[in-house]
């Protein structure tokens, strides 16, 4: 049923659940896993001006190595269990380059994690996950992190 399953990871603590759930996911299917990382080109985009461009450029390599640490840590993961990875880091909007990579890896699945927040925190800052959910013309399986389990 799943050739290709994608996990998009943020680097955020709590993602191990969704790391779990979509090794397992693409064990059980015999599927290869991609593994995303998006620098969000809003955080380091924020910057403007001449005076700001050290900054700038210091923050956006931060945000990378994050993200290639996240890869990273998630390829072993599913190494371990025999799973042949791609990983892939990208700049912009999250949710479009989730979307965006989804039709061109031409995905069966996406796993994405999601950290269980109140509505008034969700309708106040929006999630990512949630965007994709609504967006994608692909099946999403959203794996819930308890807030308290990352603190």
């Amino acid at each position: 049923m799943y050739e290709h399953i994608l996990l998009p990871t943020d680097a955020e603590e709590g993602s191990e659940l969704a790391i779990e759930h979509a090794v397992a996911v693409a064990e059980h299917a015999g599927a290869d896993l991609h593994l995303l990382y998006v620098v969000d080109s809003d955080v380091y985009g924020s910057y403007s001006g001449d005076e700001y461009v050290h900054e700038f450029e210091g923050l956006e390599a931060a945000l990378e190595q994050a993200g290639e640490e996240a890869l990273e840590s998630a390829a072993e993961a599913a190494e371990e269990a025999g799973i042949e990875t791609t990983t892939v880091v990208r700049h912009g909007a999250p949710h479009e380059q989730i979307l965006d990579y989804a039709e061109e890896a031409d995905v069966d699945l996406l796993v994405m994690g999601s950290k269980e927040r109140s509505g008034d925190y969700r309708q106040l800052l929006g999630s990512v996950t949630d965007r994709v959910a609504r967006l994608a013309s692909r099946p999403v399986t959203i794996v819930k992190t308890p807030v308290e389990a990352d603190e």
